[in-house]
């Protein structure tokens, strides 16, 4: 099957609440309980519209204009979470010392293992790279820390988030350094 990758726009925004919810139901099972991933959809999962206002969040389409998957990174504070999620800062992050955000991926379970967030990831890596930054963090899920494992990133331990309901849910910060601006992308 073919993919294409484009900016998100606002008219996304259904869709992708849609795709995040088969995502995390159908991904992220084997990890979370259902109570977990239900309190996890009210903030901690789900969309963030600063993302896709700063052209830096990106959806991919496939061959029936289908959406399959969705991620981006962030120039701003926020580490992840939706627009929901207490505690957000819309500040700007400084390129020189501080590393850019990976945020928000999901995948369609129907078209998972197909190199949809390595595609994400390498446009993320890039665009981040030429604003300057020469470091990436994220916050990753349980299934998701495979992927970023395997594409360079390490992780600085766990942490349990919590959620409503006296629930908590567990992430694994990661970083990667990605050299400056002048380094060309992976595989250049």
């Amino acid at each position: 099957m073919q993919y294409h990758l484009r900016t998100a726009s606002d008219a996304d925004v259904p869709v992708l609440h849609a795709l995040i919810r088969r995502s995390i139901h159908g991904l992220g099972t084997g990890d979370y309980t259902p109570a977990q991933i239900e309190a996890a959809l009210t903030g901690a999962f789900g969309v963030d519209t600063a993302l896709i206002r700063d052209g830096t969040y990106f959806v991919i389409e496939g061959a029936g204009g289908e959406i399959a998957a969705c991620g981006g990174w962030s120039h701003r504070r926020t580490l992840f979470g939706s627009d929901n999620r207490a505690g957000r800062d819309e500040g700007s992050l400084d390129p020189a010392t501080e590393p850019a955000k990976i945020r928000a991926f999901f995948v369609d379970p129907a078209h998972a293992r197909r190199g949809l967030g390595r595609m994400l990831l390498e446009r993320s890596e890039a665009d981040a790279r030429r604003a300057g930054f020469r470091a990436l963090e994220l916050m990753a899920t349980l299934p998701g820390q495979r992927l970023y494992r395997e594409y360079g990133f390490v992780a600085m331990g766990e942490v349990d988030h919590p959620l409503p309901g006296g629930l908590t849910i567990r992430f694994v910060p990661m970083r990667k350094e990605i050299g400056g601006a002048d380094v060309p992308p992976r595989g250049a």
